[in-house]
């Protein structure tokens, strides 16, 4: 099937050629009459897939030739939307009456009318055919009139409420989370209609809001009853049955090492030093593949998933608990299946040999990224005694993870530093405590072992030609680079090469910035610029890694796409590969690789969202306080402060009433017309929280003036206005009923 698609194409690309009737095609290409309704299907399968189009008079041509782009539609709140081509090419502005009925995340074809204004590089056009709809269902707010009720979305990037017919309530009441089926979709001057088929709870009821987030991106806590039955049966011990053609590895020291709360465990290490002084790394990878088998019902639901989604408050597992947190996980003591890569590394951090087969494992210790840095960095005595028998290997871990960083910066990787957030719940789930997650010494050993693994992975099976999936980021989009220069040299730096940018030349300015006020806005906008790493199943370097070769091999607990090269490279090892096989495989795993790429994109932003709304939570408890934090980016309309705990929320340039303040679009800065006060990004700022909205999971800070220069002053002024603040807050809702009060009477005297 596969190969007569690619000879369609690749006839519809020539230069010659003309769109065709399908009559046309058949005479063209010499397909018998007989096979007519076989090449109808392989017609209509790249219609469906946006791969040829076909146009009102009935012929067929590849898009790309007929000024046409298919691709993935990305709504944005105020209206309008941008198609993300399939194809490596600019997006392309929708403006919010082209979109035609067409919704956020939607498959569209787009018709390329015309430059943007103001913007010679970006195309603008309008979408004229809905290929897939990505939004059966949609999460909101319900909400309702005498005649008809509507849903509004909770996903802003889907513009239009969604209507509500009187008859199809279905028991919800206004203020309630829904959820809501879409019977006939929008049109132009249209909106969507559709049914309430569940009412999730009262929106301002605990829980609610995770639920409706997890229900929103099509996650699932609960597995389909199958699955669940053929996880149960799977034995929880490993017999000495199973060890059998194994490598036998039980009496090799090993650990494995994750933060405090982690449960399933998919990664071990052990190491050694050669006589030749050579370090032999061991990473040995959970056997999740001799459990779950291709095409059966625990298969098929993970394919589904993706990735497992580790929100805030909860783990949404790839597999159920009962496999990932109990016979995959890699928990201490007990013999676990594994699949072994052992690696002889030189002192200069090459790969001179290595090793991929079968083991049987029994890990040593559950040692956590907090104990070992404890051990390294802080010689914590008790911590030394109680692991006595690794604290050599944990020394050897921490020399050799250095080689293989320094080895890859040498290269040109890209190392960003970004400080993740840690939230405290309490048992009710409501967040106590928001602070920094330090990255430590112990994080950047299996960090890079990691890493190490997967690039020798992925290269032995490069080499070996045989159907693979790899994780691949493409060279970054030459005008987003431009622009980029552009920015940083407002900033005062220069970038080397801009028309062929090399990932060294990024990472070398990111070394010029370390410790600068202008770090953390210069990574966030080198990394916007930068291109989504994918899975794919044609080769194609690592950009951000500066890695030839790279694959994920070493989650296949909560990754499919490590499940699925498990399986390939087991069947390339026992000699099980043959033709067949390899053409399956060919025709399936593009497919899957944009699958896993899709729900991994879909968990990220899950997990984004959970994690903002608990920030504005816990913020919410403390508006009218005073914070210190540091000016993180300065835009048109106002400057974004982050404090100390990670949060950001946004001064607006309305609020800053001592002067009229100007925009400095080179700088980066905001210039006080009257006074010349400026504000850089990096300068210290305090600020008075005056609103933390959960809904839209927005902050907004004020500056606290500081006159005399002096932080005590400027302290001391927060906290009488956050007195004031108090006061008026308590002040205003008994006004707030004096209000109703005074309005139910005009109000009835109107009447």
């Amino acid at each position: 099937m596969e190969d007569r698609k690619e000879r369609i194409l690749g006839f519809m690309r020539e230069a010659a050629y003309k769109p065709l009737l399908f009559n046309e095609l058949m005479s063209v290409l010499d397909v018998p009459k007989e096979d007519a309704e076989l090449f109808k299907k392989v017609i209509e399968e790249l219609e469906a897939e946006g791969k040829i189009f076909k146009t009102k008079r009935d012929r067929y041509g590849v898009p790309d030739r007929m000024n046409l782009a298919v691709g993935r539609l990305q709504g944005n709140e105020r209206g309008f939307g941008f198609v993300v081509p399939d194809e490596d090419a600019p997006d392309i502005f929708i403006p919010a009456d082209s979109l035609n009925g067409a919704m956020h995340n939607d498959r569209v074809v787009a018709r390329i009318n015309k430059t943007a204004a103001g913007d010679k590089k970006r195309a603008e056009g309008e979408v004229i055919r809905i290929i897939k709809r990505a939004n059966e269902k949609i999460v909101g707010t319900f909400d309702s009139s005498r005649y008809f009720g509507f849903v509004i979305p909770d996903d802003k990037r889907l513009s239009g409420d969604i209507f509500i017919p009187k008859d199809e309530f279905n028991g919800a009441k206004p203020g309630q989370k829904v959820i809501a089926e879409i019977l006939i979709w929008p049109e132009k001057r249209r909106n969507a209609e559709g049914k309430i088929v569940e009412i999730i709870g009262d929106k301002n009821e605990p829980g609610t809001d995770i639920v409706s987030i997890i229900k929103s991106y099509n996650l699932s806590e609960e597995f389909p009853e199958e699955v669940i039955k053929q996880a149960e049966a799977i034995p929880s011990i490993v017999t000495e049955e199973m060890t059998k053609g194994r490598r036998d590895l039980r009496n090799l020291r090993m650990v494995t090492i994750d933060g405090e709360d982690a449960k399933d465990l998919d990664d071990a290490v052990s190491i050694e030093k050669l006589p030749n002084g050579n370090y032999r790394l061991g990473v040995h990878i959970a056997d999740v593949s001799h459990y779950v088998k291709e095409g059966t019902p625990l298969d098929q639901e993970a394919l589904k998933r993706g990735t497992s989604v580790y929100l805030v408050d909860r783990v949404i597992p790839m597999l159920p608990k009962v496999l990932s947190n109990g016979i995959c996980s890699l928990n201490p003591q007990v013999d676990r299946l594994a699949f072994t890569v052992m690696m002889d590394i030189d002192p200069a951090g090459r790969v001179v040999s290595h090793e991929i087969f079968d083991s049987v494992i029994n890990i040593d210790e559950r040692m956590t990224y907090t104990n070992v840095y404890k051990i390294l960095a802080e010689q914590d005595e008790e911590l030394i005694k109680r692991y006595h028998l690794l604290i050599d290997d944990f020394k050897m871990m921490e020399e050799l993870a250095r080689i293989l960083k320094k080895k890859r910066v040498s290269r040109g990787a890209i190392d960003f530093d970004f400080e993740e957030a840690k939230i405290i719940l309490d048992e009710k789930g409501k967040p106590v405590e928001v602070r920094r997650y330090v990255i430590t010494i112990a994080n950047k050993i299996i960090e890079e072992f990691m890493l190490a693994c997967n690039e020798t992975v992925a290269e032995h099976f490069y080499w070996a030609n045989v159907p693979f999936v790899y994780r691949i980021h493409e060279d970054p989009d030459i005008d987003k680079i431009e622009n980029f220069a552009q920015f940083v040299h407002n900033l005062g730096y220069h970038l080397k090469g801009v028309n062929k940018v090399h990932p060294r030349a990024l990472q070398d300015l990111l070394a010029k910035v370390k410790g600068t006020r202008e770090e953390r806005i210069i990574s966030t906008v080198m990394l916007r610029s930068l291109q989504k790493a994918k899975y794919s199943s044609h080769h194609d370097w690592h950009f951000g890694l500066a890695a030839k070769f790279y694959s994920h091999f070493t989650s296949p607990i909560r990754r499919y796409p490590d499940l699925i090269i498990h399986r390939i490279m087991k069947e390339y090892l026992k000699g099980k590969m043959n033709e067949k096989r390899e053409q399956y495989l060919i025709e399936h795993l593009p497919d899957i690789a944009r699958q896993c790429s899709d729900r991994e994109r879909g968990a990220e932003e899950a997990e984004r969202e959970t994690e903002d709304l608990k920030k504005v939570e816990f913020m919410k408890a403390h508006e009218g306080e005073v914070f210190r934090g540091i000016i993180s980016n300065v835009t048109s309309f106002g400057m974004f402060v982050e404090l100390d705990n990670t949060i950001e929320g946004l001064v607006r340039m309305s609020s800053m009433e001592d002067d009229y303040y100007i925009f400095n679009e080179k700088q980066y800065c905001l210039v006080g017309e009257r006074t010349r006060k400026v504000f850089h990004i990096g300068d210290e700022v305090t600020v008075q929280l005056t609103r933390a909205d959960i809904a839209s999971r927005q902050i907004d800070f004020i500056l606290i003036e500081n006159e005399e220069g002096e932080e005590g002053a400027a302290e001391k002024q927060g906290l009488e206005a956050a007195e004031e603040g108090k006061r008026k807050k308590r002040k205003s809702k008994i006004d707030e009923k004096t209000r109703k009060h005074i309005m139910g009477k005009r109000k009835s005297k109107k009447k």
